[in-house]
């Protein structure tokens, strides 16, 4: 099995036995929910196809390096990231595509620049291996430039796209895609991710992460338990439990923030639904467990329908957030409208 790699055994060994047969599709989906591990099996794959891991390796953009190096694009003009799409390849044979931009997207440069480095020939070996990120926040520019690589792909050429949900993607894409669905831990395999790590707040960890070990070490505690302040505030305020004013003070702050994405907010936003959603029908464990009680004040309120048209309208801001929406006055809204709905 790939070395260090956690979970999806299944989708492990299918990936292992592919290279052994040498029967490797040209373009591989790996689906799964965030974090959980989706990027890190394309760079373990790509590296016992080409050798060379420890230069995959720097390609993860959840490196520091690398992190800081997209922040600092998120201020550049569209038109200097356009001269200029975001890659990572420190691997000669190994091309890392991941979101660019404040929007955070998949741009038609980079789908661009992509065909265009298809055609070159391996450094070394037989393969060439290219990795899109999250290609479900391709924007339709970028989709459809993606289309015409996988129509006709170089014979060296194997393209991994990582998504949340496959159906998020043109049926084009799925359609000229092998998909492996990935699926959370169970709790004894995330403890055992988390445990040798020695990281904070471990029980706390595992639960918020539901079964993503990414997301486990990546979690700021302070971070996350600041925004869920404000999100439980907007969920009190948005079932009647509380006056509006009660929520003023978080909407002021959020606004303010130049460094506090919506995007951020909103996970924590579904996760909180999820608990509201969980304790409705009378189960035991709630990710949330220390704001148990405050979940337990508004669930009664709520009613399945209510639960699903806040769902429904937290994904229609996601689709928003690509539209650069004002984050104090989306949230006023969302407010706004399901307190007519209690």
């Amino acid at each position: 099995m790939f070395e260090d790699f956690f979970g999806n055994a299944g989708v492990a060994a299918t990936l292992e036995q592919m290279i052994g047969r040498d029967r490797i599709p040209q373009t591989i989906l790996l689906a799964g929910p965030e974090g959980v591990g989706k990027a890190t099996l394309a760079r373990r794959f790509a590296a016992r196809l080409l050798g060379g891991g420890e230069k995959i390796e720097r390609d993860d953009p959840s490196l520091p390096a690398n992190a800081a190096y997209i922040a600092e694009r998120e201020k550049w003009p569209a038109d200097k990231r356009g001269d200029d799409p975001l890659l990572f390849g420190s691997h000669p044979d190994f091309l890392t595509f991941p979101p660019d931009g404040p929007l955070r997207q998949i741009l038609m440069q980079q789908m661009r620049l992509l065909r265009d480095r298809a055609q070159f020939m391996p450094r070394s070996g037989r393969y060439r291996v290219f990795l899109i990120d999250h290609i479900d926040r391709a924007n339709e520019q970028a989709a459809n430039s993606l289309l015409k690589t996988l129509e006709e792909p170089p014979e060296h050429l194997i393209l991994i796209a990582t998504a949340e949900n496959a159906y998020d993607l043109l049926p084009t894409i799925r359609s000229r895609s092998v998909i492996f669905h990935m699926a959370p831990l169970e709790r004894g395999e995330m403890a055992r991710f988390v445990t040798p790590r020695r990281l904070d707040h471990p029980e706390k960890r595992i639960a918020l992460a539901a079964g993503s070990p990414g997301l486990a070490v990546s979690l700021d505690i302070d971070a996350y338990e600041k925004r869920r302040s404000a999100m439980l505030a907007l969920l009190q305020v948005a079932a009647g439990r509380a006056p509006f004013g009660q929520w003023l003070k978080y909407s002021e702050s959020i606004g303010m923030s130049k460094t506090e994405k919506l995007e951020y907010y909103l996970k924590v936003l579904y996760i909180l639904l999820e608990d509201l959603l969980v304790l409705q029908h009378g189960a035991e464990e709630v990710r949330n467990s220390d704001i148990r009680r405050d979940l337990e004040a508004i669930a009664p309120h709520v009613s399945f329908e209510w639960l699903y048209a806040a769902v429904k309208r937290v994904d229609d801001l996601v689709e928003q957030l690509r539209r650069n929406i004002q984050k104090s006055i989306a949230l006023d809204a969302l407010i706004l409208g399901l307190r007519e709905a209690v």
